[in-house]
């Protein structure tokens, strides 16, 4: 249902307006969603649609003390002119930050190129809202590449040993690929599943050789770039490997060539944060 927007003085000017509703459906960290809202040009200029000079609905994220987070919000323009005293309902796209938490969502007018309106002195339409996990559940399915029954059972054993269980693939809200013989830390499920409640739509961490020390030479080498002991790398620039990524990105995925044996995804075609977070600890047997 919208929310009546209460009357408030209008400074004097042309360039004016009045927020008389709004409608915004709930948050998740790192999605985007689309509010209504309902307008009204309350100045004495007409905002033009089009040319060098037009007017947009948009908004700023701030954090609950004041302190700016994304200035230059998502658009929405006017079909047409509009003419002062005019009323319109426009539907605004949101992209919500991350992590989840309480923020200030600030809607206002810009016109493009020029200025926004709060700077002029109107009023913005200023809303506490509350930013939910980007999971709806905490549900992570595992797909393990492999046939060696041995390697499997050592997988499935430190699976087994996961603080979160996890849950079939037609449960699941996230799966997260391993190649047959991998051996995840204890948290190794818990840390993705934060890091996919945080906002990020794929992660992945370290991973350390297996084996004996022969194994960790060799492997060593080849997984210089992954070795445990950095921290957390949004953006990461290598490809992520033993990812996990969300279900509903899954058949979107871009695979680059195994690396060492082990599954490797390019998430840049993704267009969605990712983070390779060293944590996220997976050991890893000499494969191939």
């Amino acid at each position: 249902m919208p929310i009546a927007v209460p009357d408030y003085p209008i400074p004097p000017g042309p360039l004016a307006v009045r927020f008389l509703s709004y409608e915004l459906p709930a948050l998740r960290a790192a999605t985007t969603v689309t509010a209504t809202v309902e307008l009204e040009n309350a100045g004495t200029g007409t905002w033009h649609a089009f040319g060098p000079a037009h007017i947009r609905l948009s908004y700023h994220w701030l954090d609950r003390f004041g302190n700016v987070l994304v200035w230059e919000g998502l658009r929405v323009l006017p079909d047409e002119p509009v003419a002062p005293g005019t009323r319109l309902r426009l539907e605004l796209p949101i992209a919500a930050p991350m992590p989840p938490g309480g923020y200030r969502l600030v809607l206002d007018i810009v016109d493009e190129g020029r200025l926004w309106f709060g700077d002029l002195g109107g009023r913005t339409l200023d809303l506490d809202v509350e930013v939910g996990p980007r999971l709806t559940r905490r549900a992570l399915a595992v797909q393990i590449a492999g046939e060696d029954e041995e390697a499997l059972s050592a997988t499935h054993a430190a699976l087994e040993r996961q603080e979160e269980p996890l849950v079939d693939e037609n449960e699941c809200e996230a799966v997260a690929f391993l190649a047959a013989g991998c051996e995840p830390a204890s948290d190794w499920g818990r840390r993705i599943l934060d890091a996919h409640s945080e906002g990020f739509a794929a992660c992945a961490g370290s991973v350390e050789p297996l084996g004996g020390p022969f194994a960790r030479r060799a492997l060593g080498r080849e997984l210089a770039a992954w070795a445990p002991g950095f921290g957390r790398a949004p953006s990461w620039q290598h490809p992520l490997l033993c990812p996990s990524l969300l279900v509903e990105l899954v058949p979107a995925a871009s695979w680059a060539e195994p690396v060492a044996g082990l599954p490797a995804l390019d998430p840049r075609p993704l267009d969605e944060p990712w983070i390779c977070d060293g944590r996220i600890r997976v050991g890893v047997p000499r494969l191939g």
